[in-house]
């Protein structure tokens, strides 16, 4: 028998009996459902994702019905799982689908990579557990596996170190059972190869990994280079009419918060009369500065400061003529798709504010903070008394199931 199908063989043997069976995609296990969850779990912990994936899949069951709805709705129901673009890419992947392939996922490698949102390894996730295909994958998990059983150095994103990490990954691929290997090597890296402490005893494959005989598992794969994430400061304008109501705003297409509704920012050193001004067509007058707090995004931190303000003075026609921006009645309105510390900010300010839509508990699997990733977690500034309250974990893989995924 070949070293690759080897290799396969001893993890399907294992996935059999220890891989995870019980995942809402994997039945019914159709394109639809494969697709979304694939997207889903781009740097997202399974157990974050499955609440989620169960609510979308309750309102949007096929491609046809996400492809005709509101982005406001998809928003809504993202909002708290990150990484919005996602969620925009989703909607016009739909749309894609649903224009040109009649509603069905193509089952073609490069029209699949061509869908909004769908990279490399993720297309090849969604046709070999859909379709069966025979597409070799390199999600977060699967380099790491396949890193320490070869023993390749260097960080997996660097191109080079990338390049022969396909070439493990194309050379292990079976002839069958294309959609169980998938995620059985999905699974191993997840539940037994995990980043720290991997259980080396229970691997289907540590009998041949160069890591694991060379005592070097903690080695491999090399981590990013280390660099200073900056933090940034804006100030979260807090606005208020004479009936109590809110100012919000949507955001750009691209960017943070992307396409999502927010109360409106004024970055560090800009004038919020001239920007209440300039963009919104109204006066205010600020009332009181409330406790700063941050969120943690991938490359940046940044520190919100909220400023009420006391409307002075708005025309007939402010905002009456701009759809993406509005006053909001919190106490009456339901709440569209906000960005999660936003949503927390004004639902502590409102306790009778309610989101349009339950948001999502947190997972009940215990995890240290270090497999938590960066990215999602909102927290007080260590310069003021705010509380904030901390949104969904995604990124880091860890031994609690967690996903990375390239595109």
């Amino acid at each position: 028998m070949a070293a690759g199908e080897d290799f396969a063989s001893r993890l399907l043997t294992w996935f059999d009996s220890h891989g995870r069976h019980g995942l809402p995609w994997q039945s019914p296990r159709t394109a639809y459902r494969v697709w979304l969850s694939e997207v889903m779990l781009q740097q997202t912990q399974v157990a974050t994702v499955i609440p989620y994936f169960e609510r979308f899949i309750a309102r949007f069951p096929d491609f046809k019905a996400l492809a005709a709805a509101d982005i406001d709705e998809v928003l809504a129901l993202w909002a708290g799982l990150g990484y919005y673009a996602r969620a925009r890419n989703l909607h016009a992947a739909a749309k894609q689908v649903a224009s040109l392939h009649c509603g069905d996922l193509p089952d073609d490698l490069e029209a699949a990579q061509a869908l909004p949102g769908v990279g490399r390894s993720t297309a090849a996730a969604i046709l070999a557990q859909a379709y069966g295909s025979r597409h070799a994958i390199l999600d977060g998990n699967v380099k790491r596996v396949l890193a320490r059983h070869a023993a390749i150095p260097g960080w997996p994103g660097e191109p080079k170190v990338a390049a022969r990490l396909w070439l493990v990954s194309e050379r292990f691929l079976p002839q069958t059972r294309l959609a169980d290997y998938t995620q059985a090597i999905m699974d191993l890296g997840a539940t037994l190869c995990t980043a720290r402490a991997p259980a080396c005893t229970r691997c289907p494959v540590a009998a041949d990994c160069a890591a694991r005989l060379a005592d070097r598992t903690e080695d491999f794969p090399s981590s990013k280079p280390a660099k200073a994430r900056p933090l940034r400061r804006a100030t979260l304008l807090l606005v208020e009419n004479e009936q109590g109501a809110v100012l919000i705003e949507r955001r750009p297409p691209t960017g943070i918060w992307g396409g999502l509704w927010s109360l409106p920012v004024a970055g560090e050193g800009e004038s919020v009369d001239w920007l209440l001004r300039e963009r919104f067509g109204i006066s205010v007058e600020p009332l009181e500065t409330l406790p700063a707090f941050r969120h943690a995004f991938t490359h940046f931190e940044l520190e919100l400061t909220p400023l009420l303000c006391a409307l002075i003075d708005a025309p007939p026609t402010a905002l009456h003529e701009r759809p993406e921006q509005r006053w909001l009645t919190m106490h009456r309105d339901a709440l569209p798709g906000l960005p999660a510390p936003v949503l927390s900010f004004l639902t502590r300010r409102y306790p009778t504010a309610r989101p349009p839509i339950e948001p999502c508990p947190e997972p009940s699997t215990a995890s240290s903070s270090a497999s938590k990733p960066k990215a999602s977690r909102v927290r007080q500034s260590p310069a003021t008394s705010a509380s904030a309250s901390t949104s969904k974990s995604r990124n880091k893989p860890g031994p609690n199931g967690s996903r990375t995924r390239p595109g």
